[in-house]
């Protein structure tokens, strides 16, 4: 069933949105070259409203605590549509994830939305990051939509900790972000986090895109802002060409013709 956007009282999803090279403000590429990383506002590319109505069934992460889950794995096509590739599991080894839950297992998660990849602002936005980094046809992009819904006190990373994805580009987008205080995003230039570069909350519809192999990062404890109601925070993570060996040997097994990053 389509999603609706309550904002404008129709359905978006047909509307072509701009998907050329000035996605992304001229500022974004001078920051990645120059620092590694770079914070973008596309409020006013996408339906952010429209995109929210996606959360409402996200099943739980049967991993994590608290969490809920939804991924898919993308690629484009030699004339640039984005298409979901097929089922292959989520695997990052322990150099990359400190998560005792997480690291060196293959997890397995159910598909995002198909009415939601088929939106035209969701391609507009998988196809400008693509170009963004430089991600051509068959190269397989990781998406996710990912967050928690809590009382009290909770760590969003699950014990991850200042870390890496184990890849080369990574970017993470805000979707919602109710009854919130905290849930600070971190970058560092070491893991030990002797050295922080940056540190902010991330609005709805904020994207902070960083360069995976080079930086760190990590997420503060958040918690309710008003004490007698729940919390919830759910992002987007979007990210490709990895350098985790343990990842590219899933993709290598169930997608033998992708184009994937050589790990040496």
């Amino acid at each position: 069933m389509k999603q609706e956007s309550l904002k404008h009282g129709y359905d978006v999803s047909a509307i072509a949105f701009d998907i050329d090279h000035g996605y992304w403000s001229p500022q974004v590429h001078s920051d990645l070259a120059c620092q590694n990383w770079s914070l973008a506002d596309i409020r006013q590319r996408i339906d952010l409203e429209a995109w929210q109505g996606f959360l409402t069934d996200l099943p739980r992460d049967p991993y994590v605590n608290l969490r809920w889950k939804r991924m898919s794995w993308l690629n484009l096509t030699d004339d640039d549509d984005v298409k979901v590739m097929g089922e292959c599991p989520m695997a990052q080894g322990g150099m990359f994830n400190d998560a005792d839950s997480m690291a060196d297992k293959l997890r397995y998660y159910e598909g995002l939305d198909p009415a939601f990849v088929e939106r035209s602002d969701v391609k507009a936005f998988v196809r400008a990051w693509a170009k963004l980094w430089g991600i051509g046809p068959k190269e397989p992009i990781l998406m996710q939509i990912t967050g928690v819904r809590s009382k009290g006190q909770h760590d969003p990373l699950q014990g991850q900790g200042i870390h890496a994805d184990g890849c080369k580009y990574l970017s993470i987008m805000v979707i919602n972000r109710e009854n919130v205080t905290g849930a600070t995003s971190h970058l560092y230039a070491d893991k030990a986090g002797a050295q922080t570069l940056d540190e902010r909350v991330l609005n709805p519809g904020e994207v902070l895109h960083i360069r995976d192999d080079k930086l760190f990062h990590s997420a503060g404890v958040m918690s309710q802002e008003d004490p007698d109601k729940p919390f919830e925070r759910f992002i987007i993570i979007i990210n490709s060409c990895f350098v985790d060996g343990f990842q590219n040997r899933m993709l290598r097994r169930h997608f033998p013709d992708a184009v994937l990053n050589p790990v040496f």
